[in-house]
């Protein structure tokens, strides 16, 4: 799975510009295991600290983790090849708030 890292978005006077920013999420005041797909059975590729800032590029179905936001199936695409649970991400929402990973 690749994740597009840049996104087109439009100015005001029309113009296509390919720098736009994603919004970033914070996550739980915990050390979180990033994984290299969406599950507890795909390896650990680094942690990040509690309180990180995170985008989310994409979101895909997975393993159900219980964590500091609540029980999901959801993870959280933030890097190519890292996955992170969304029970662990201050989203504002139980579910998806970005589009499903291809």
């Amino acid at each position: 799975m690749t994740v597009e890292r840049v996104e087109e978005a439009e100015s005001a006077e029309g113009v296509v510009s390919a720098a736009a920013t994603l919004p970033y999420y914070t996550t739980a005041p915990v050390r979180l295991n990033v994984r290299s797909g969406p599950g507890t059975g795909y390896s650990i590729v680094r942690t990040l600290p509690g309180g990180s800032k995170v985008p989310i590029y994409c979101q895909t179905p997975g393993t159900t983790v219980t964590g500091t936001y609540g029980t999901t199936n959801i993870w959280d695409n933030i890097s190519n090849g890292e996955f992170i649970s969304d029970a662990y991400v201050q989203t504002g929402s139980d579910g998806y708030v970005a589009s499903r990973c291809a």
